[in-house]
């Protein structure tokens, strides 16, 4: 292992892929930020130019994309609450009303702290576990990725604020009716189209993404109704971008924690960094105090912390099953893999073996792509933070303007910008009855995996639901998903008791 990293290093920090490394972080951070590209987008417009350079340098090109591409992403969620890239809607939930508390700066710098970290600890156990975490991956089955799927949509449990759990709960299954839109990939049979050909290949996560979050935001905010805490709207002013010890002292465990989770996830082939980054949230939440849980999708510097660690962590852990499997852990990966073979090196257990200086290389230049990040973005805050000192209303109209842009750029389908403006009514209704988006966005991400892995799993065992219990690793998963969603109603019942205790003691 030791000549491999050596020779990983040599490959990486040679001047040509150096240059690689920071125009890739640069270009995807960029491209990270505009609502409606992403990760898979900006890898795709790399592919041209890695035919003309050798396969390391291709990887580490790509590779510095997709991590830069995630923390762009982060940005744009923070500052106007459009999180256009589905592993950075978690991170809106608390960075975009610390904007709206005139916090920006030091959300966007515990960002970049936080992607850092989490990359950072990911990238070191990429280096030292990836051959054994290829058995891992190995090991799960349709039934695992189901239970997985089920424990990422008890995160609604965290998305819930004390009475509204039964309202969490209405809108991730409204999520998941939304998810099975379309035509319905095992059969071929329409579902939910009402005769309408756009709603063939279902409803885009872009479009619901920005609908609801973006678009009735803005919506919301020319009628002066902005419920985001309170009324409030992003602050011109932009904040202090340092840390206290304290601040730090809080958010370092949530970290470590973070990166842990967002790795082992990242490594499961199709988990990926959207189901890292709710896992995580759901879990500092349920690990917080009674006291610091009131301030989670209020503004928490933990909530924030955990999903931006958890959705960078993920990303080296993706790349666990594509270098040791050829198995790509998520779609942005898929397309990394497309690009290797076209190369000619066909990922799996022997790219140890033939092509060693593509396998180390890509995981040393991920470590080197961290640091890169840091220094690109902690300089630039400043300046993509002025973008909140823009009056209201042109603010308003840009949001606007991206979000109908970004989804008609996509599809170049008409239809779609008037089921977004549909969709958008609906969310300011909700909105002002008090309910969250958040756990609409849940079901909606998992609801096509959920079923795509139920229907494997029950033709894995004869139509049964046998499957739930029959292997030790579903069993366990489905036990923690059931305390995960019992708990709201177990701190209910504990918090009525207290309060019976000093009534009976009166009397």
């Amino acid at each position: 292992m030791s000549e491999g990293i050596l020779l990983g290093l040599e490959t990486a920090l040679s001047m040509q892929n150096l240059m690689f490394v920071i125009f890739g972080c640069f270009v995807g951070t960029f491209i990270g930020m505009l609502p409606g590209l992403g990760p898979i987008t900006a890898i795709a417009l790399m592919i041209p130019i890695t035919y003309g350079i050798d396969p390391s340098s291709g990887m580490i090109l790509m590779a510095g994309v997709y991590y830069g591409a995630i923390f762009g992403g982060s940005t744009s969620s923070i500052l106007i609450n459009a999180p256009g890239v589905a592993g950075t809607v978690a991170t809106s939930f608390d960075g975009y009303p610390l904007a709206c508390k005139g916090q920006a700066g030091k959300a966007l710098a515990l960002a970049a702290y936080a992607s850092f970290s989490g990359g950072t600890i990911a990238a070191i156990f990429l280096l030292i576990a990836a051959p054994a975490l290829s058995k891992v991956s190995l090991s799960f089955q349709s039934p695992d990725y189901f239970a997985l799927l089920v424990l990422g949509l008890t995160a609604v449990a965290a998305f819930s604020s004390k009475g509204n759990f039964l309202k969490s709960l209405m809108m991730t299954l409204f999520g998941l009716m939304l998810s099975t839109v379309g035509t319905d990939q095992a059969s071929g049979i329409e579902r939910f189209t009402f005769g309408q050909i756009d709603l063939l290949d279902g409803i885009s996560f872009l479009l619901i993404a920005m609908s609801m979050f973006a678009l009735s935001e803005a919506l919301l905010s020319i009628v002066g109704k902005n419920d985001t805490n309170n009324g409030a709207t992003p602050s011109s002013n932009m904040g202090s971008l340092k840390l206290t010890k304290q601040e730090i002292k809080q958010v370092a465990p949530t970290v470590g924690r973070s990166s842990i989770l967002g790795f082992f996830v990242g490594v499961l082939p199709g988990a990926g960094a959207t189901i890292a980054s709710f896992l995580a949230y759901g879990l500092e939440r349920n690990l917080a105090s009674a006291k610091e849980k009131l301030k989670f999708g209020k503004g928490s510097l933990r909530g924030l912390a955990a999903p931006e660690t958890a959705n960078n962590a993920a990303c080296s852990g993706s790349f666990v099953p594509l270098l040791t499997l050829g198995i790509p852990g998520s779609g942005t990966t898929a397309v990394m893999l497309g690009a290797l073979m076209a190369y000619g090196i066909q990922p799996g257990p022997r790219l140890f073996i033939d092509n060693p200086e593509v396998f180390w290389s890509v995981i040393v230049s991920m470590y080197v792509g961290n640091i890169v990040l840091l220094f690109i973005n902690l300089p630039l805050i400043p300046y993509i933070a002025r973008s909140l000192n823009l009056p209201k209303q042109l603010l308003t109209v840009l949001i606007l303007f991206f979000s109908l842009i970004g989804v008609y750029l996509v599809s170049f389908n008409a239809f779609d910008i008037f089921m977004m403006a549909g969709f958008a009514i609906i969310a300011i209704g909700l909105r002002l009855l008090n309910f969250s988006m958040s756990p609409l966005i849940l079901g909606f991400i998992l609801g096509g995996m959920l079923e795509n892995n139920l229907r494997r799993s029950m033709s894995l065992y004869d139509g049964e639901l046998t499957f739930l219990w029959d292997r030790p690793i579903t069993l366990t998963i489905m036990c923690i998903a059931a305390l995960v969603l019992l708990m709201p109603l177990i701190s209910t019942l504990k918090g009525n008791k207290q309060q019976a205790q000093p009534a009976v003691a009166e009397s």
